[in-house]
């Protein structure tokens, strides 16, 4: 039987925790540098608020109008052009095609109708307002 001589047999009672605390400050100061390379950079848009708006609505064609009335498809700018045909490929892909909009509340109502016949013409029939949900108004009854 192996056995110490000195009789200094101890056990081990408690846990070393300074190595795991080393790793993970060094996995923090990676993930905040590295993080600044993953943001990317987003449309400004003011969305209106809506007291009764509904929860997330699966994606598939996402517009958006800026205040200054310039569209952006899937987060790119687009002309008219490009709208349709960026539209026309996604029919081609998927005939019940929905399509997300959301307006600046400050863009001219004129712009989100033009976007909406535009949708209408290459027959987009499913189409949904982007709105946030307001939380200081109460629900009328």
């Amino acid at each position: 039987m192996a056995s110490s001589k000195n009789g200094d047999d101890y056990e081990i009672s408690g846990i070393n925790v300074t190595p795991l605390v080393d790793i993970m400050l060094v996995l923090l100061i990676i993930f905040l540098v590295t993080a600044t390379y993953i943001v990317k950079e987003a449309i400004k848009i003011d969305l209106p608020r809506a007291a009764a708006a509904g929860g997330p609505t699966p994606r598939t064609l996402t517009l958006a109008i800026a205040k200054d009335g310039q569209v952006f498809v899937d987060g790119a700018a687009s002309s008219d052009a490009a709208i349709v045909r960026k539209v026309g490929e996604e029919r081609a892909r998927n005939h019940d095609l929905q399509a997300v909009i959301a307006a600046d509340r400050d863009a001219r109502h004129g712009a989100v109708v033009h976007v909406l016949d535009l949708l209408r013409g290459e027959g987009v029939t499913k189409f949904a307002i982007e709105v946030q949900k307001d939380e200081g108004q109460a629900r009328a009854p």
